[in-house]
C-alpha cells in the first residue's frame, strides 16, 4: 500500500484578510492580536514580524470569518479597537488567496558595507530587478564590524545575478556574495584558508628574512614573481636560499611574531561549533602552520617545509611543493578525507597563488585581494575582519555572540 502524500492547503479561492499592525514594540502584542482574531475562528495563512529601532511591524494573513463566527466588519472593528487600546495602528486589507508563489531560481544575496549607503543599496536592488529577480525578504545579519544585509531573491538564475551584482559591487565599493538557496547552505562544510595575509597578517618568508637581514633581496625576488619573471616554485626556492645558515632557533621567534588577522579566532571557533571542518594550505612553512593547527584546533594543514640540518636552515625545502596547483589539489584531498563534496567547500585566499583553489571550491572568497583575484573569485571581502565570512554563510552576528558569550574577541 502506498503512503499518502500530504498536500499543502489551498487558499486559492478563499477570501483572506491581511492584518497589519504598526507601533511601539512591547511584550504581548503578537499574543494580543491573535487572541483577538481567535474569537472569529480564522485560520492563519502567513505571519511576518519585524522590529526596527523599537517599532514593530506585524503582518498576519488570515482567512475571512466564516458564517456563525462573526462578520468581517465585526472583525475589523474588534481589531481596530484592540489596536487603539494598545496605542497601535491597524490596517486590514481584503483579498483572495495566499501569497503568490515565489519564482524559480532562488538565491541569497549578502551585502557587506563599511558603510552601506542608500545609493549602493538602491543600485543593488535595481540590479536584482534588472535580471528579472524579485526581492522576497531583506534582513540584517550584522551591524558590526560591518553592516551585513541579506536579500532573499527569486525569479532569476544565481549565475546571472552574481555577474550583474559584481559590477555594482565594484562601482559602489561594497562586497556582494550570491549563493544558491537550498538545503546545502545548512549542510556541513569544509572551509580551507590560505595563511599569509589571510589567516595571519604577515608574510612568513618576510619574517624569516628580517632575522637573516635579507629583506630587500627577498622583496626583489617577490617583485620578480609578481611581474611574471618567476613562477611560484622558482621564487620560493630563490627566497629560501637566502635563509641558508640561519640558526634554527629563529623558528620560535618567527612563531611568536605571527599576528592573526582580526576575527580569525572567532571565525574558526564558530565554524567548529557548527560542526564544520577547517583547514589551511600555505606556500609558507610547516614550522609555522603546524603551530597554528595546534593553537586553533584546525582539522587539516599543509605547507612547505624548511630543511634544517645540524641546527641550521639549509636554504632548501623538502617534500612536495605547495604551489597554486597544489593548493587546489589539497582542497580536493581534504574534502575527500572530510567526506564533504566539493560543492560544500569554501576557500579563502588573497593571492594569484590561491586562484585554482578559489575556483575549485563551491564558494571562493577573495579576502582583501588584488583586483585580478577579486575578479576571478566567486565573491570578495574587502574589510580587514576575517569573521565577516560567517555572514556569507548566513550566520548572524547575534548567533555568534550568543554562542561566544564573554569569549568574543574583536582582535582575533
Amino acid at each position: 500500500m502506498s503512503t499518502p502524500v500530504a498536500q499543502p492547503p489551498s487558499y486559492a479561492d478563499t477570501p483572506t484578510l491581511l492584518v497589519k499592525i504598526f507601533g511601539k514594540d512591547r511584550p504581548g502584542i503578537t499574543a494580543g492580536l491573535f487572541d483577538t482574531l481567535a474569537a472569529f475562528a480564522v485560520e492563519v495563512v502567513d505571519i511576518e514580524q519585524l522590529v526596527t529601532r523599537g517599532r514593530i511591524t506585524l503582518c498576519a494573513l488570515v482567512t475571512a470569518p466564516s458564517t456563525g463566527t462573526g462578520s468581517e466588519g465585526e472583525l475589523r472593528a474588534t481589531v481596530h479597537s484592540w489596536a487603539e487600546s494598545m496605542s497601535l495602528t491597524a490596517e486590514i486589507i481584503s483579498g483572495t488567496g495566499d501569497n503568490r508563489p515565489r519564482g524559480t531560481g532562488r538565491s541569497h544575496v549578502t551585502v557587506l558595507g563599511h558603510p552601506l549607503t542608500a545609493e549602493s543599496t538602491a543600485a543593488i536592488a535595481a540590479s536584482i530587478t534588472s535580471t528579472g529577480g524579485n526581492i522576497d525578504r531583506i534582513f540584517r545579519l550584522a551591524k558590526y564590524p560591518v553592516l551585513a544585509v541579506e536579500f532573499d531573491v527569486s525569479g532569476t538564475e544565481t549565475a546571472l545575478l552574481r555577474t550583474s551584482l559584481a559590477l555594482e559591487a565594484a562601482k559602489y565599493g561594497v562586497d556582494v556574495a550570491v549563493v544558491a538557496s537550498g538545503l546545502q547552505r545548512r549542510a556541513q562544510r569544509l572551509v580551507v584558508m590560505d595563511v599569509d595575509s589571510t589567516l595571519i597578517q604577515d608574510e612568513v618568508i618576510e619574517l624569516f628574512a628580517a632575522h637573516a637581514g635579507c629583506e630587500a633581496q627577498v622583496a626583489e625576488v617577490t617583485a620578480r614573481a609578481m611581474r611574471g619573471e618567476l613562477d611560484f616554485e622558482q621564487s620560493l626556492h630563490a627566497r629560501v636560499e637566502l635563509l641558508a645558515g640561519l640558526d634554527a632557533s629563529v623558528v620560535d621567534k618567527v612563531r611568536d611574531e605571527v599576528r592573526l588577522t582580526p576575527g580569525a579566532r572567532t571565525l574558526i571557533r564558530t565554524l567548529k561549533r557548527l560542526g564544520f571542518q577547517v583547514g589551511v594550505v600555505s606556500g609558507g612553512f610547516t614550522q609555522v602552520t603546524d603551530a597554528l593547527q595546534e593553537e586553533l584546533g584546525l582539522d587539516f594543514a599543509s605547507a612547505n617545509t624548511l630543511e634544517i640540518v645540524d641546527g641550521k636552515l639549509t636554504g632548501r625545502v623538502t617534500g612536495e611543493i605547495v604551489d597554486r596547483a597544489g593548493k587546489a589539489r589539497l582542497l580536493r584531498r581534504f574534502a575527500d578525507e572530510a567526506g564533504v563534496p566539493l560543492a560544500q567547500t569554501v576557500a579563502i585566499g588573497d593571492g594569484a597563488n590561491d586562484l585554482d583553489m578559489l575556483n575549485t571550491a563551491g564558494l571562493g572568497v577573495a579576502f582583501n585581494a588584488k583586483p585580478l583575484v577579486r575578479e576571478a573569485a566567486h565573491t570578495a571581502v574587502n574589510v580587514p575582519f576575517l569573521d565577516t565570512v560567517l555572514y556569507l554563510l548566513g550566520i548572524t552576528r547575534e548567533e555568534v555572540e550568543a554562542a561566544d558569550g564573554p569569549e568574543v574577541d574583536r582582535v582575533a
